[in-house]
């Protein structure tokens, strides 16, 4: 069953499914409507371009000899199927250009700009040499663009935005850079005589377990402190769960002789994110 899964989770299909049910309830927190039924759908195809785009400059890197590095399955995956994904690439840009004219304007700034911001960070990375300090920020810069992807498009279209909004708005970037940063250590242990350079090496295992233990509980007391603090029965669903997202990481963590086997922190890891449909 998995060798039919596989390939839609090295297309980062799994990632993409959770930044539209994430953003769902973003949505319904902020009680934004009506909701175009074309948002969720640019929204997709923006995560599934910049992912894939990301991994195919990847393997352009390694095609031009600039890393020595050997390709994970994910990456010999781009390298097998690149022409054809290029091809997807370019079709899901148009249809998602498409889809902008009917999305509301205040949207349309904002994806402009924060997609302005992705492109040069993907550009950046693929120039920079693939030990370059700058590539340290890899981690928190995309755990920031991920969460303003989402929450922040739903924000630009209220006049308001509350702070418990804000707060699960924080609860989820950190929930995101939990999520980078695991991986980042989980990829170490698989690869230990050739790890990537990322934040997690620069740290050390040790470090790392210690930022992860504090994400987790900051996430956590959050959103139990919100469940206090406000009598909304539906923003109090979304506050623990998404502390129930941070806890499922952290079993990760806790875990990773178990996890690091085939992958599944990967499977868990980015089905942490599909999490939020429970409470839609």
């Amino acid at each position: 069953m998995l060798s039919y899964l596989r390939p839609l989770h090295y297309l980062s299909f799994p990632v993409v499914i959770g930044a539209v049910l994430s953003n769902r309830m973003a949505t319904r927190l902020s009680d934004v409507t009506p909701v175009d039924w074309r948002t969720p759908i640019v929204l997709a195809l923006a995560v599934f371009i910049i992912y894939t785009i990301d991994r195919l400059l990847d393997v352009r890197r390694y095609e031009d000899k600039k890393t020595k590095l050997p390709l994970t399955a994910r990456h010999r995956f781009h390298y097998q199927y690149a022409p054809l994904l290029w091809r997807v690439v370019i079709g899901a840009g148009v249809l998602a250009l498409i889809l902008t004219y009917y999305l509301p304007t205040s949207v349309v700034k904002f994806g402009i700009g924060l997609g302005g911001i992705c492109a040069a960070y993907v550009g950046a990375v693929f120039r920079l040499p693939e030990r370059h300090p700058a590539l340290l920020l890899k981690e928190p810069l995309v755990a920031l663009l991920y969460a303003a992807g989402i929450w922040g498009s739903v924000w630009v279209q209220r006049p308001l935005v509350r702070g418990i909004e804000v707060a699960e708005g924080l609860m989820f970037l950190g929930i995101a850079f939990q999520n980078l940063l695991l991986f980042a250590v989980m990829e170490q242990r698989e690869s230990p005589n050739q790890p990537l350079f990322s934040l997690a090496t620069v740290l050390g295992r040790e470090r790392c377990d210690t930022i992860l233990r504090w994400l987790t509980f900051l996430v956590v007391a959050t959103g139990l402190t919100l469940c206090f603090v406000t009598d909304d029965r539906f923003a109090q669903r979304s506050a623990l769960m998404l502390a129930i997202m941070s806890l499922t990481l952290y079993a990760i963590q806790r875990y990773p002789n178990y996890f690091v086997k085939s992958e599944r922190y990967r499977w868990l890891g980015d089905g942490v994110f599909w999490m939020p449909a429970l409470v839609l």
